[in-house]
């Protein structure tokens, strides 16, 4: 980008009056009454030529230079009326070298402008221009010169305006104090800061520093040069600074500071900024309040503070009358918007405020205001119902984006006569009631409509809704809008981007939906239906289709072969069948994304899914895939996300994976695998999730993977892993671990104190936690809004529960089920964020410290089936949050401490330890009265006593009764005496 900062081409005729210098600039005609071209000049531009390299085929200008040619004809040549060269532009000429220090251009002394850009001399700057004392334009920009300016260059007083676009020292400009204008855009000086000198050139108008790579502190002083008009210091990433009190005065015209790392508070003093136009402050970090003194620029017209941290609410810009743009999106700004905010900018073009914390009722006037093109006012809080507003005749209104927010009642009728309407995005509100089809019809320009997620029905009345011409939808987002059919959308010839997903659209995909748009579909979802199959056949899908989502439906049969240029394809949670096609990977060659969880695929992985050479998440969870893993799949070194979860697939983790692994998440869990942990898996440094539960793994503890510092989630369940778990001398083993499960294998010995102290996600505190709560999740498109959501099963309040999203603050560690012994560690109390503990069956010994009574966040601790001893220590009556308790079938004694928390448990939680009593055993029941069940019987060496003192009374009394039943079954004899017997005290009891 090249802008000329200053120009004395309007003064110089002036000057001509004046001081009798007759001089007169003239572009390709000479001046007439016989004056010519000086013959010396003209040979030294030959000779200028004839050492030049440069193109001839691409050249305009110099291949025009010929003595058989009129001097005047010559491309980019300037002469005055004395016949001397006073501008010279040579600018895209393709030259690329012979030019240095002796060169016949420095010979040319009336030289007043020289621009050389836009070429590639690749040579140090010659010193030959200090001899151009004439000077006052000099252009260098992308011309590929290089090394440090020349000290003859500071010679060059008059010189206004210098354009440097390609690596130079900026130190050069030191001594040229007569400068107005600097630009050096596009630079590289990352080895020094801005320096302060450039604050006492006093003639500074505009000063442009964007994309120069300095870093460092801005001098303040810089901000305060008065004859500063114009300050670029954008597109700088490592610069730093703060906006300093800003002099009455001052002549600041446009202040931009865009992708910097510039802070603080804007100063109430920039009311003194009396002539800026426009200020620029985008992708810093500002913060604070939005002073009102901003109210007093009357003569703004460009206003950009996106993504900063300002806060507070909206001052009043009503007095800027002439502001044409406002975005203060991607703020912490609050508050509701009123009606005197808008009032009088009848120039405001766009109005940006998407990504805040804004409240209240949505002002009509803003809908009126009559040069606006955009309002952007998604993910806010804005609520209450968006009330009928007047239409400006003309409306100029292209852009209505009102997503994301809680507006509620029936869409106004207002909103369908924006006749220039191009763009309307209602999605994620509370709109309701039904909106019919024939509504849009007088938006003939709309392109791009969005009514998902809603109360809304579209035309649910009818069976077959159809939406309106024109035909000129581009983009139709209709989801969760209650639809049973698909809409009728055979017109709509341009149609790119179609969302049907969580509606009650049943029955067969028709094949016609793959003709809409007439091959321009690019993105089809159709997930979250009631879909049962694919009209047959399907073949000839749209050549664009990149992203098709058909996941949770109830679609049957083989396999859909993906479109052959997807990036994006999600079959899963279906109830497809039959096996993968052993050709698959030529339809997914260009697919970054690829699911088939959750269906009944049986048979192999085919090999050919290792020619998808782009694919960074390939899930084929929860099927029915039996053999081996491919090799091959293990080694994409572009593969980020591997699901092989809960298959049938046996043999063990090929061991090859190369240095450039990109795995973060292999989840492997339930299947057949044995074998050992592949020592290569250290090579993926990414690493986040590794699960390889319940499988029949025989292996030690995977130590080697200590430098894996992303590693998050370590699953080893239900193995037959064994030997300690001691960790390696390391102090940031697994730093961001928050999930650990160990346990139902054969893990030996004590816990070490120190892994504990290296799981620093397990120990930050309460503030700095939520501030960072996001979820365990991949990102599929750098720019895009696709993620897949890393899931994991849990053993938590005595049963397993899967977490379909983990979020990073969740922190869990079972060992249960092992065989370590020894102490609990004391440092397990620095893990303030635990949420769960699982210490049950193993044979630990001693006290339960009493420091788990300072994990404040615990819900969950399991310590039953140990040899614990002592009291329960009365710290744990503390565990505000605690839900689940199990200290059962342990060595306890003495009284349950009292508070509010361990008395909510019922007895279970306490059975099964001897001597301990309190609320809420039983007093009459004896804790040790009860025998543990186990859930594994490799841990179970206990045996059922039998209670002899029970069965004696029982042998007793089946005796006793069997001595006097007997005789009567088998003597008729005594069964006659025993009848008459009874009879004679029947009658003499009635008849008393």
């Amino acid at each position: 980008m090249k802008i000329k900062l200053f120009s004395w081409l309007y003064f110089l005729p002036l000057c001509s009056i004046f001081f009798c210098i007759h001089v007169a600039l003239v572009s390709g005609d000479c001046l007439g009454d016989g004056r010519v071209c000086l013959e010396d000049e003209m040979m030294l531009l030959l000779q200028l030529k004839s050492t030049l390299k440069f193109n001839d085929a691409a050249s305009n200008k110099l291949v025009s230079w010929n003595q058989s040619t009129h001097c005047c004809s010559w491309g980019g040549v300037i002469w005055d009326a004395t016949g001397h060269v006073v501008s010279l532009d040579l600018s895209s000429e393709f030259i690329s070298g012979g030019f240095n220090g002796s060169s016949s251009l420095f010979n040319l002394q009336h030289l007043q402008r020289l621009n050389l850009a836009n070429n590639a001399f690749s040579s140090q700057i010659p010193p030959g221009f200090g001899k151009l004392g004439n000077l006052i334009y000099l252009n260098l920009s992308e011309a590929e010169f290089y090394g440090q300016i020349p000290i003859e260059i500071s010679g060059l007083t008059r010189l206004v305006t210098i354009d440097f676009s390609n690596p130079v020292y900026i130190l050069g400009l030191r001594m040229l104090r007569s400068l107005s204008s600097i630009r050096l855009d596009d630079n590289n000086f990352s080895a020094a800061p801005v320096p302060d000198f450039l604050a006492n050139f006093s003639n500074l108008t505009q000063l442009r520093l964007s994309y120069c790579g300095f870093y460092g502190t801005v001098p303040e002083k810089i901000f305060q040069v008065r004859t500063l008009q114009i300050l670029d210091l954008s597109n700088n990433m490592l610069l730093k600074g703060s906006l300093p009190e800003f002099p009455q005065g001052g002549s600041l015209e446009t202040l931009v500071l865009s992708n910097t790392k510039f802070s603080g508070i804007l100063p109430n003093s920039i009311r003194n900024l009396k002539r800026l136009t426009t200020i620029e402050l985008t992708d810093c970090d500002f913060r604070g309040a939005i002073p009102n003194s901003m109210a007093d620029l009357t003569q703004l017209v460009y206003l950009d503070f996106s993504n900063n941290k300002f806060s507070g609410s909206i001052s009043p810009l009503s007095l800027s009358k002439s502001l044409t743009h406002i975005d203060l999106s991607c703020n912490h700004l609050t508050g509701p918007i009123s009606s005197f905010h808008w009032d009088g900018l009848v120039n405001l073009v766009v109005l940006d405020l998407r990504n805040n914390s804004l409240n209240g009722s949505l002002p009509t006037q803003l809908f009126s205001l009559p040069s606006l093109q955009m309002i952007q006012l998604s993910n806010n809080q804005f609520s209450g119902p968006l009330s009928e507003f007047p239409v400006v005749p003309f409306s100029t209104l292209n852009t209505l984006d009102l997503s994301s927010n809680n507006l509620e009642g029936p869409i106004p009728e207002s909103v369908f006569h924006l006749q220039s309407l191009n763009i309307l995005d209602l999605s994620s509100n509370k709109f309701n009631g039904t909106v019919e089809p024939s509504s849009f019809q007088k938006l003939g320009n709309l392109t791009s409509l969005s009514l998902s997620y809603n109360n809304l029905s579209i035309n649910a009345g009818l069976a077959t809704p159809a939406l309106p011409p024109p035909p000129n939808f581009t983009t139709l987002k209709l989801a969760s809008c209650k639809l049973r059919t698909f809409p009728d959308l055979s017109t709509h010839s341009g149609l790119a981007y179609l969302d049907l997903s969580d509606n009650q659209i049943s029955g067969s995909i028709r094949s016609w939906i793959w003709k809409i748009g007439n091959g321009s579909l690019t993105y089809l979802n159709l997930s979250h239906n009631l879909l049962e199959d694919l009209q047959q056949p399907l073949s000839n899908l749209p050549p664009l289709l990149s992203t098709l989502d058909l996941r949770f439906n109830q679609l049957r049969g083989p396999i859909p072969t993906p479109p052959l240029y997807s990036i994006y394809v999600d079959y899963s949670n279906n109830r497809f069948t039959s096996s993968i096609p052993h050709d698959i990977g030529l339809y997914i060659s260009h697919t970054i994304f690829f699911s088939l969880s959750n269906n009944n695929i049986t048979g192999i992985i085919p090999k050919s899914i290792c020619n998808a050479s782009f694919l960074q998440v390939l899930d084929l969870s929860d099927n029915a895939f039996s053999g081996t893993i491919p090799s091959c799949l293990i080694q994409n070194e572009d593969l980020a996300v591997l699901n092989l979860g809960r298959n049938r697939l046996i043999g063990s983790i090929p061991g090859k994976l190369g240095n450039m692994c990109s795995l973060e998440t292999l989840d492997l869990n339930e299947n057949l695998l044995d074998g050992k942990i592949p020592k290569s898996l250290a090579n993926c440094e990414a690493l986040e999730v590794l699960n390889l539960g319940n499988n029949g793994m025989n292996d030690t503890f995977p130590f080697w993977l200590k430098n894996i510092s992303s590693l998050r989630v370590l699953v080893l369940r239900g193995n037959k892993f064994h030997g300690h778990i001691g960790c390696p001398d390391s102090n940031s083993t697994w730093p961001m671990l928050q999930i650990v499960d160990l346990a139902l294998n054969n893990f030996i010995g004590v816990l070490p104190e120190k892994c504990f102290s290296n799981w620093r996600a397990m120990m930050a505190g309460e503030d700095e936690v939520q501030s960072k709560s996001t979820y365990l999740r991949f990102k599929i498109l750098q720019f895009g809004q696709l993620y897949y959501q890393d899931a994991v099963t849990i053993t938590s309040k005595g049963r397993e529960t899967e977490f379909v999203k983990v979020l990073t603050i969740f922190t869990s560690i079972d060992f249960s089920c092992n065989n370590f012994q020894g102490e609990i560690p004391k440092d397990i109390g620095d893990l303030k964020l635990l949420y769960v503990l699982n210490l049950s069956g193993n044979g630990f010994t001693g006290r339960i410290p009493s420091s788990i009574g300072q994990l404040r966040q615990l819900e969950s601790l399991d310590l039953s089936q140990n040899k614990l001893s002592g009291e329960i220590p009365a710290q744990l009556a503390s565990l505000n949050f605690l839900s689940f308790l199990n200290l059962s079938f342990n060595q306890l004694v003495g009284r349950i401490p009292t508070g509010n928390q361990l008395q909510t448990f019922s007895e279970n939680s306490y059975l099964g330890n001897r001597g301990l009593c309190g609320f809420p055993l039983n007093e009459s029941f004896k804790a040790e009265d009860a025998t543990p069940s186990t859930s594994d019987g490799r841990h179970s060496n206990s045996r059922k006593e039998i209670k002899w003192e029970y069965i004696a009374l029982e042998i007793g009394f089946v005796t006793g009764w069997g001595i006097v039943i007997w005789p009567l079954v088998l003597s008729r004899r005594w069964r006659r005496s025993y009848y008459k017997h009874v009879d004679r005290i029947l009658s003499s009891i009635l008849n008393h």
